[in-house]
C-alpha cells in the first residue's frame, strides 16, 4: 500500500491535517483550518502543487472546512483517512476501523473527554460525508498506555467508581510516546530497554517505557493531571476545588477553566504560555518568567525521577515536543536536577540539537543516554492506519 494516508486531527474550532506518503523521505502536504465558525476563520497550508497558501473561510463549520481542505489537495488521492481520537477508554487498545458501532462507543466515552472527543467526532462525520468510500480509522491517544499495570492506573478510590464509571488513569500523547519509543529502538543501540520520555509542549506528559510498552505515565483520567503545562496547572491538591468553592464561592466550571486555561506557565508568569517568550523575559530578569521556568523544569525532573520506579533499569531519557525539541536550556535544567541517575549532557551537542534535529546529547561515557527525538504524531497515526488496513487485507485473502 503505497498511496498516502490523510491524517485528521480535529479540535473544537480547528482541523489540522496532513497527507502522509508511504515513503518516509517524501514531503507531506499539511495545514490547518483555524477559528472555525468565526468571521476570521482561515485555512493555511500547502496545496497539491506544493505551493503555500492562506485563504479565508468566513464562518465555515467543520464540514465546510473539510471541503476546503479537500479542494486544496486536488490531484492527490489518499487511500484511507486516519483520525486522532483523544480518549478511547478501556475498550480501544489499538487503531480501529470506524463504523457506526465504534462511533457510538467513542461518543459514549465523551464524558471522559468532553472537550476533545465530540470535536474529534465532528471531524469523523465531516470526513465520512466527503469520503464515503474510503476506509476511516480511529487512532487513540490513550491506546499506547493500555499496557499500564493496575498499580499504575488505579486511583485510591472506591472500587465502584472504577468498575461502574471508568474512573482510572488513562494517559495521553500516546502517538507521540509510541513514535519516540519506536525510534529509540532503532537509534539508541539499546533496544528492549527502559526509557523515560518527556513530551514537552503546550501540553506536557512523561512516560516510562519498558521493552516498547508504556508502564506508567504522568497524565491520568484527563490531560490535566501531571506536569505544569502552557495553560494547565498539572497536579494540584485535590482539596483545592472544595477550598475555592467554600472560600470564594467559585463554581466547578470556573475552577475547571482556571486549571485548564489560566494556569501553568501562563498563570505562574503572569505573562505568557510560550516558553520562547518566557526565556527571553527571564533573561531580562522578569521574576514571573524566572519562577515559571524553575517550577516547570523542577516538575519535569520530579516526574521523571518518579516514573523511574516503573523500570527495571534506566537506559536513558528522550525529550520531544515543541519545548523538548527546541529549548536546550530547559533540557539542561531538567538533567541538572537528576545527577543521582548518572545523567549528564554534552553542552555543545545539547545547544546544537534544536529546530527539529534528532540527536544524542550526552557525553557517551557509558551511562544512561539522553536523546532529542522530534515527535511525529501524524506519521504515527498514518503508520497505524496503514498497518490496520494491511492486516485487514491479509485476513480477507
Amino acid at each position: 500500500m503505497n498511496d498516502p494516508i490523510l491524517v485528521i486531527n480535529c479540535g473544537s474550532s480547528s482541523i489540522k491535517y496532513a497527507l502522509v506518503p508511504a515513503a518516509p523521505d517524501e514531503s507531506r502536504l499539511a495545514g490547518q483550518a483555524e477559528r472555525l465558525r468565526g468571521v476570521d476563520a482561515r485555512l493555511t497550508g500547502v496545496d497539491g502543487a506544493g505551493r503555500a497558501f492562506s485563504r479565508p473561510l468566513h464562518g465555515a463549520d467543520h464540514s465546510e472546512a473539510m471541503k476546503a481542505i479537500l479542494e486544496s489537495l486536488e490531484g492527490q488521492h489518499p487511500v484511507a483517512v486516519g483520525h486522532r481520537i483523544v480518549h478511547g477508554g478501556e475498550r480501544f487498545t489499538r487503531a480501529t476501523r470506524l463504523d457506526a458501532g465504534v462511533q457510538r462507543a467513542i461518543e459514549a466515552t465523551g464524558a471522559l473527554a468532553p472537550l476533545h472527543n465530540p470535536a474529534n467526532l465532528a471531524g469523523v462525520t465531516a470526513t465520512l460525508a466527503l469520503f464515503p468510500d474510503l476506509p476511516q480509522v480511529a487512532v487513540f491517544d490513550t491506546a499506547f498506555h493500555q499496557t499500564l499495570p493496575p498499580r499504575a492506573y488505579r486511583y485510591a478510590l472506591p472500587e465502584g467508581l472504577y468498575r461502574n464509571h471508568g474512573i482510572r488513569r488513562y494517559g495521553f500523547h500516546g502517538s507521540s510516546h509510541a513514535h519516540v519509543s519506536a525510534r529509540l529502538e532503532t537509534v539508541s543501540e539499546r533496544p528492549h530497554g527502559g526509557w523515560l520520555i518527556a513530551h514537552l509542549g503546550n501540553g506536557c506528559s512523561t512516560c516510562a517505557v519498558w521493552q516498547g510498552e508504556s508502564v506508567d505515565t504522568s497524565m491520568g483520567l484527563t490531560p490535566l493531571e501531571g506536569l505544569v503545562m502552557g495553560t494547565r496547572s498539572g497536579d494540584v491538591d485535590p482539596g483545592l476545588h472544595a477550598h475555592l468553592a467554600r472560600q470564594l464561592g467559585w463554581s466547578i466550571e470556573r475552577i475547571d477553566t482556571l486549571l485548564n486555561k489560566q494556569s501553568g506557565l501562563l498563570g505562574l508568569s503572569g505573562l505568557s504560555n510560550d516558553m520562547r517568550r518566557l526565556e527571553q523575559a527571564a533573561a531580562e530578569h522578569h521574576s514571573g518568567a524566572v519562577l515559571a521556568i524553575e517550577v516547570f523544569c523542577y516538575r519535569v525532573a520530579k516526574s521523571l525521577a518518579s516514573l523511574s520506579c516503573a523500570l527495571p533499569r534506566l537506559d536513558g531519557i528522550a525529550f520531544t515536543g515543541g519545548i523538548g525539541e527546541n529549548a536546550s536550556a530547559v533540557r539542561a535544567r531538567v538533567i541538572e536536577q537528576l545527577p543521582h541517575f548518572g545523567l549528564k549532557l554534552a553542552a555543545r551537542a545539547n545547544a546544537a540539537t534544536v529546530g527539529g534535529r534528532e540527536g544524542r546529547i550526552d557525553p557517551a561515557a557509558g551511562g544512561p543516554q539522553v536523546w532529542v527525538i522530534p515527535t511525529d504524531e501524524e506519521g504515527r497515526i498514518a503508520e497505524e492506519t496503514r498497518q490496520l488496513l494491511q492486516e485487514s487485507h491479509h485476513d480477507a485473502t
